[in-house]
Order: C-alpha cells, then sequence, then structure tokens
C-alpha cells in the first residue's frame, strides 16, 4: 500500500464551476478506486482544485486488487444440460461470453423457486492498479459536472475531445512511481506546469505526498479552501491595517479563490466624489465587474478605499497595480453616477406608464397590468393586517417602476433598492419608499422579512398575484420544476404570516387574492389546490425548521385560525412529548378515537352522573371535571404547553378507566354515557394538536 496521486493540468478552469468540479473529480476517483477494492477504510481522500488544474490525493492506495470470490449464474439446468449430461450449445456460449471455464461437474445447482438454475463459484483475479486507475480517470471525467462543453483538437491534428478545457498535462503517481495511464491523449507522467509567471517551465514531481509542497514552491497554492482562508485572512488583516472592515461576500470570495493560484492583495481607491452615488451602486459595480473587495470604516460608512485581490507579486510593490485598477474602477463608477443622475431627472411615478410595455407572462398580460391587480391586492392586504391602505396601494403602484431606469437596466440586482432611493428623491412618504425595497422580501430561505406593515401588504400582494395568477392559468410546479420560483413565493407568505404575528388566515388572503385575479381572461379558480399546495409548502417548511412528522402531524390535523399559533403549538406538542405519560396518553387517545369512529349517529354528548356506576369511571369524571376550566382557561390565554402539560394528571384515571370499564355496555343508557364521557375527554385532549398521531 502507498499513496496515489493524480493530476489534469489544464488550461484556464470556468471559475464559478471550479468548486463544484474539484471536488466531483477527487470523489468521483476515489469512488472508482473504492468500488474495485483498491481502497481501505482507512484511507484518505484530498482534493486540489486551481485555476489551472484538478487534482486528487488518495492515501492508503494497493498496487493490486484483492482476489474477490463471486458467483454468476448462467442458464437454468433443463437449458443448458442435455439428456446425456453434456453442456448445451447455449450453456457453452454463455461461459465463454463470461470469460468461465470449468468442467460441467463444476457448477452448482441452485432452486429459485422457478427453475433449477446452473450456477459458477470462482475467484476473480486482482486487477492492477494502472487498469484500475484508469477505468477510475474514465468514470471520474464521464461524470464531471461540466456547466459548458469545449471541444479541442489533440497534437495528431486529428483527433477531436471535448472537456471543459484542455488538458496540457496528465501526472499519475503511485508513491515515486509513474502509473501507466491515458487520457485525453496524453500519456501519465510526472511533470506539470506551476504559476502562469511566477515559475519557469516544467515542474517535476518527486512522488504523490510531494505535491502540494512542490506546487507551492511553483507558487501554487493547490488546495482551494487553503487558499480561500488564506485570502480571507490576507483581505481582514490587509483592512484591519487601514483601520477599516472588508465587504466579504462568500460567494465573491469563491470566485477570486478560482481565479488565483498564488493570491497577493492589494489596496487601490477611487474619487470621493463617487459616494455620492448610493452604496449599494458602488458595491455592485466593484464587486460584479471587477472582483473587488469594498471597505467600510469603523462607523459602517462606505470608503472611497477597497482591495483587489491579484497573483502576481509586483515588483514595485504594485503601484502599477494600484494605479491601474483605479483607473479601470473610475469608468465604471462614472458610469453608475451617470445613471443615478440622470434617472433622478424623472419621478418614479412618470416611469409606471412604461410598465405597459414589459410583458409580464403572454397569458397574464403587462406588468402595468400586473401591478394594478397587485395594487388592489395591497389594499385588501392592508385592510387585512391593519396597514395603511393608501400607502400600501401607492407602493405597490411604484414597486416596479424602476424597472424603467438605467441603473437597473445595466444592474437588475439593484431593482426594488434603486426605487427606493429614488422613491424619496421624489418626496414619497417614508413607509412607501421602503415598501418598494421591502416587496421583494424574503427572496430566499433565511432573508430577512418586510419591517413595516406597509411592506408586508406590498410583499403579501406580491408574491401572492403570482400565485394566483400562474396557478389559474395552470402553471403549477410539477415534480423539480419550478421556473417561476412558486416554491419560494408560497414559503415567503407562510413565514410572513407566522413569524410577523399576522392575524389573518391564510384561506382569507387566498380568498381576498383571487377577487383581484378573477377577471383576468383565462385565469380559473383553482384555490383549492393553491390552498393544498400552500399545506405541502407548509409541511415542508415545518420540518425544515427541525420539528419532526408527528409532531407537524398532530399539529396540523387540529385547525388554527391563524399561522402565528403553529410555533407555540409545535412547542407545546415537543413539551408534552418530553412527559413520562405521553405515550400512554397517546395511546389512550388514539384508542377513544376509535371507539368514536365507530357510532352510529349523532355522538352523545351528555353525561349523566347518576349513571356513572364503576368506581373508575367516576374518578376519570371527577378528575376531568376539574381539569376542564383550567385547560379551557389556558387554551384561551394561548398557554399551550401549560395545558398539555396538566394532561399528565389524567393518565392514571384514564388507564384505570379501561382497565376495568366496559365501553360498549349493553345497557344503552349506560353506552351512551360512557362514550359522552370519552368524548368529552377526547374533545379536553385534542384542542392543541392531535394527540393520538403521537403515539408510536
Amino acid at each position: 500500500m502507498t499513496n496515489l496521486l493524480v493530476e489534469l493540468q489544464t488550461e484556464e478552469l470556468p471559475p464559478k464551476a471550479l468548486e463544484k468540479l474539484s471536488k466531483a473529480f477527487a470523489d468521483g476517483v476515489a469512488k472508482s478506486l473504492a468500488a474495485q477494492h483498491f481502497t481501505t477504510a482507512e484511507s484518505r481522500v484530498t482534493a486540489f482544485g486551481a485555476p489551472r488544474r484538478l487534482a486528487v490525493h488518495v492515501t492508503d492506495v494497493l498496487a493490486e486488487s484483492p482476489e474477490e470470490p463471486f458467483t454468476q449464474k448462467l442458464v437454468p439446468e433443463r437449458v443448458g444440460i442435455d439428456a446425456e449430461g453434456r453442456a448445451t450449445p447455449a450453456l457453452t456460449k454463455k461461459m465463454a461470453s463470461l470469460g468461465i471455464a470449468c468442467d460441467v461437474a463444476d457448477l452448482k445447482r441452485v432452486d429459485d423457486g422457478k427453475n433449477v438454475q446452473l450456477v459458477f463459484e470462482g475467484v476473480r483475479p486482482g486487477v492492477a492498479l494502472a487498469a484500475g486507475l484508469q477505468t477510475a480517470l474514465d468514470d471520474a471525467v464521464r461524470a464531471l459536472p461540466i456547466p459548458k462543453v469545449m471541444t479541442y483538437q489533440l497534437a495528431d491534428g486529428v483527433t477531436t475531445v471535448a472537456f471543459v478545457r484542455p488538458v496540457k498535462h496528465l501526472t499519475a503517481l503511485f508513491g515515486a512511481d509513474v502509473v501507466p495511464v491515458k487520457l485525453f491523449g496524453l500519456d501519465a507522467g510526472r511533470v506539470t506546469m506551476g504559476h502562469r509567471f511566477l515559475s519557469q517551465g516544467e515542474v517535476s514531481i518527486a512522488d504523490a505526498d510531494a505535491y502540494a509542497e512542490t506546487m507551492r514552491a511553483a507558487h501554487v497554492i493547490p488546495a482551494f479552501d487553503e487558499r480561500r482562508e488564506l485570502i480571507r485572512e490576507l483581505l481582514t488583516n490587509r483592512a484591519r491595517e487601514a483601520g477599516a472592515e472588508v465587504i466579504l461576500p462568500e460567494d465573491l470570495l469563491a470566485e477570486v479563490t478560482a481565479l488565483t493560484e498564488w493570491p497577493v492583495v492589494y489596496e487601490s481607491c477611487f474619487e470621493e466624489e463617487f459616494l455620492s452615488v448610493p452604496e449599494e451602486c458602488l458595491i455592485l459595480t466593484m464587486q460584479l465587474n471587477q472582483k473587488y473587495f469594498p471597505m467600510r470604516d469603523a462607523s459602517g460608512r462606505l470608503m472611497n478605499r477597497f482591495l483587489l485581490v491579484s497573483q502576481l507579486e509586483a515588483k514595485d510593490g504594485g503601484e502599477a497595480i494600484r494605479t491601474g485598477n483605479a483607473r479601470v474602477v473610475r469608468a465604471r463608477l462614472a458610469d453608475a453616477k451617470f445613471f443615478y443622475d440622470q434617472d433622478r431627472q424623472q419621478t418614479l411615478e412618470s416611469r409606471v406608464e412604461g410598465l405597459c410595455h414589459v410583458v409580464y407572462h403572454n397569458k397574464l398580460g403587462t406588468q402595468a397590468e400586473r401591478m394594478g391587480r397587485v395594487r388592489q391586492m395591497a389594499g385588501l392586504f392592508a385592510d387585512l393586517i391593519g396597514a395603511d391602505r393608501a400607502h400600501a396601494e401607492r407602493a405597490a403602484m411604484l414597486a416596479k417602476a424602476d424597472l424603467r431606469t438605467l441603473m437597473v437596466g445595466e444592474f437588475p440586482e439593484l431593482q426594488g433598492i434603486m426605487g427606493e432611493y429614488y422613491a424619496k428623491n421624489d418626496g414619497e412618504p417614508a413607509d412607501v419608499s421602503l415598501a418598494i425595497r421591502e416587496h421583494y422580501q424574503p427572496r430566499y430561505a433565511g432573508d430577512a422579512l418586510p419591517s413595516t406593515p406597509v411592506s408586508l401588504a406590498v410583499a403579501l400582494a406580491d408574491k401572492m398575484e403570482t400565485l394566483t395568477g400562474l396557478f389559474g392559468i395552470g402553471q403549477m410546479p410539477t415534480g423539480e420544476k419550478d421556473p417561476f420560483a412558486l416554491r419560494r413565493h408560497a414559503l415567503g407568505v407562510l413565514r410572513m404570516l407566522m413569524e410577523k404575528g399576522l392575524k389573518v388566515s391564510l384561506r382569507a388572503l387566498v380568498d381576498a387574492a383571487w377577487e383581484a385575479e378573477k377577471g383576468v381572461a383565462g385565469v380559473a379558480n383553482r384555490r383549492e389546490e393553491l390552498l393544498g399546495f400552500f399545506g405541502d409548502r407548509l409541511r415542508v417548511m415545518l420540518r425544515d425548521a427541525g420539528y419532526s412528522a408527528q409532531e407537524v402531524d398532530a399539529v396540523l390535523a387540529v385547525p388554527v385560525e391563524t399561522l402565528d399559533e403553529l410555533p407555540r403549538r409545535l412547542a407545546a406538542v415537543r413539551a408534552f412529548m418530553a412527559l413520562p405519560e405521553a405515550q400512554a396518553l397517546s395511546a389512550a387517545n388514539k384508542r377513544i378515537g376509535n371507539i368514536l369512529k365507530k357510532i352510529e349517529g349523532d355522538r352523545p354528548t351528555k353525561v349523566d352522573e347518576a349513571l356513572l356506576a364503576e368506581a373508575a369511571e367516576k374518578a376519570l369524571f371527577a378528575e376531568l371535571a376539574a381539569l376542564e376550566p383550567k385547560v379551557q382557561a389556558l387554551f384561551a390565554e394561548g398557554r399551550y404547553e401549560e395545558m398539555l402539560v396538566s394532561l399528565a394528571a389524567l393518565r392514571a384515571p384514564v388507564d384505570a378507566f379501561f382497565e376495568a370499564v366496559m365501553v360498549n355496555a349493553e345497557d344503552a343508557a349506560l353506552r351512551a354515557n360512557r362514550q359522552a364521557l370519552l368524548g368529552r375527554l377526547y374533545d379536553v385532549m385534542n384542542r392543541v394538536a392531535d394527540i393520538a398521531r403521537l403515539a408510536q
């Protein structure tokens, strides 16, 4: 056993795909070797990924896979053996195709219930690593998640191959020995290339374990995670030295990591006059176009200084790099300032009419028509949640107007954000301006929710219009396909109702939305399908929040008026489940439910204390009578956890009742009285959740 290294040295790989490609390549090689029994449980896999290379290091690899006993079913005995006991042509052909050579007498007979099968038992010889690694490489390369395949011609000038980028060198080392494998017309060796500018010529790898150290000497840090953390550290320290804090989004950090083999951080700047432009514009321009890292000062204000990551150790200390990047960013920021200044010369309201020229959906009309429906919904929802109706309608009317601005045309990511700035510039009320920004929220799982009632009304309206409109024309999600992000919209609505404590029912919201949508030609009434869709999303959301399927089923089995109650009910169920009495009470509740289901006609409701004959039913009635007022008070106050915990007192009388009392007595009056007692108990136990669903 020794360690193995494989590297594909390529032209520059696509930066946004590099991390995924490097992990997939390493996993593919390692899994294939494991499937062929070249590795053990102790083997460790290290993935490497840099702008011009994919590599994997695997420890404890066998030079040859072990012999492996195997069993091969051939053909039924009646097909494979003739009357004289000799092999038929069918058996001979089958064995030849599998490379099996043996006497018929050596084959086993196995009855599989349908036929007696001829079975060969043998030992498959081990395979040399070169053959196993060739298979592993072919498997791994074939399965790579390549975003866009590139075809190129090999050195022979004839053969064309397809890969993510042209491969220049193939390195395969088993310890210090080269493994003779081939890929993309290249024979494996020990030679690769270092840094494109900071190293000279080819680099020779002595053995598999020397790879990382040798590449570092050639100014390449091959491990993606190591390089990312180094860049993070360099940026953070450089900003700290400047008395600032660097803005460090993870997606930009990953992209820059994929662009640099030998990271070096420099600081540059731009003119202070550009700080008059909204900081979101400046930040997005620097990050999106130039891959720069902006900085904030100690008070949190954006600075006119930024950091950039290069892969050159400049002899002049980086002066040329700093001034060159300052010159480039100046042009970018000048464009942003021009867009901002030009946009403010027109009001947002004047741009609303332009939405008539923006198609929303060929069956649902233009963006202007859509926002008319959103405006109507925002007004209805404002009434439901206690927001300012006029402000909600005004914000809804202006919410998409910034789509017609130069800035959003250049940077679609700024929609809503620029709308708020332009609304403030126009003198719109503060909550109207904020709602234009916040009506997109929540944009993704974990995103902040709208912060004001007006913002909530418009955000709910925007999402509900999308849902009702697209459901109405039959564009519901199917399987994994959800091109209009309807699942995300539904989760956003549910989060707002629950987490903001909105005292409005989901059905009332859907009914109000359909009132605004029903006038659109071709839109069918699918509110029940939409409510079912919300129910499915609600279960997923609660499960993702950490609640078990049992807990979710128990709570959702009891209708609630408003969804803001659900977190407290789920917490109550969880507290109840922790009680020693929980399982016994759940099982009893399930039994009671089954008894009550079998009652023909109306369920008896009145308990006649005079008909309580057995001591156990008298004790249960007394305990229930004493507990009911407390349970009702706790339920009315929303103290669900205390209410469910108080049910623990019922365990002993309930157990005694079922041990001593025959519910379905022959006497009809006695039977009805006991059914009424159990019905009263059932109602008390299941006000917060269906306790029976917690039974294991």
